[in-house]
């Protein structure tokens, strides 16, 4: 899809919200709202994307309510949920204005790099899956970035061929050093990460920082993963960071994924 069209049709929704502020989340109007806004957002970005996720993790109602809970306030609650969504879909067209491309070649790139981040998504799911092994076999217990890669790297198995292990980097400020994953073909390189104790949130900032300065002069790299596996939830803020690492200017387009995210 162009990039103006998807610029227009999530500006439209975007403007709908607003005339739902005196209705509820029963309303056939809100229901038509959400599914059309639904399937606009999967049909630009993908149905595997964080973006459609983002989209439905906006909640319209009150998570706990009582016998004393006031229809104010079950109204309050539809009300930020609408001005959440109006947030997340004008947070999409920047997105767009920012980031869009209207190159066949570019259109091809958010479905790998979509698949990419659904399997690290679901990572912590596998990871959780090996423990329930039938007679209490051995299994591979996921207890630093060693282990991590190489069930990553498994998964990815599945879905590419050429995956090149530890290439090594130009030099950056003096030193080289490996890298994870290479995908040659599609030209997307996956740098895994596990936070451990001593990982605050702002070192966890500036290791990505470096790892984007040195792919960047790397001829194979044209999009850079970083998957960040957080399974104790040690990382505050998930989604801050994650746009915050990727909004950052320069030639190579960055996917941040922090996960899971508790």
């Amino acid at each position: 899809m162009k990039k103006q069209q998807s610029i227009e049709i999530l500006a439209r929704q975007r403007e709908a919200a607003k005339c739902l502020a005196t209705m509820n989340s029963s309303s056939p109007q809100f229901t038509k709202w959400y599914r059309d806004t639904e399937i606009a957002i999967e049909r630009i970005f993908g149905a595997q994307s964080r973006n459609l996720t983002d989209f439905q993790d906006v909640s319209f109602s009150l998570s706990v309510w009582t016998s004393y809970t006031t229809d104010a306030e079950i109204h309050g609650a539809f009300v930020r949920g609408l001005e959440n969504a109006m947030a997340v879909l004008s947070s999409m067209i920047d997105e767009i204005q920012e980031y869009g491309n209207d190159d066949e070649t570019a259109g091809m790139e958010p479905d790998q790099v979509n698949l990419i981040e659904k399997l690290c998504l679901r990572f912590h799911a596998a990871a959780r899956q090996l423990q329930a092994r039938h007679a209490g076999r051995a299994t591979l217990t996921i207890e630093d970035e060693y282990d991590t890669q190489d069930l990553l790297h498994a998964i990815l198995r599945l879905h590419f061929d050429d995956i090149r292990e530890e290439e090594w980097t130009p030099s950056y400020a003096g030193a080289a050093s490996r890298i994870d994953f290479l995908l040659k073909a599609e030209q997307i390189v996956i740098e895994v990460k596990k936070t451990r104790a001593s990982m605050t949130a702002k070192k966890l900032g500036e290791e990505l920082i470096i790892d984007r300065a040195r792919y960047e002069a790397h001829p194979d790299c044209k999009i850079l993963v970083c998957f960040v596996y957080d399974p104790e939830g040690r990382i505050g803020n998930p989604v801050g960071i994650e746009r915050d690492l990727e909004g950052r200017e320069g030639r190579l387009k960055v996917r941040v994924i922090i996960a899971p995210k508790t």
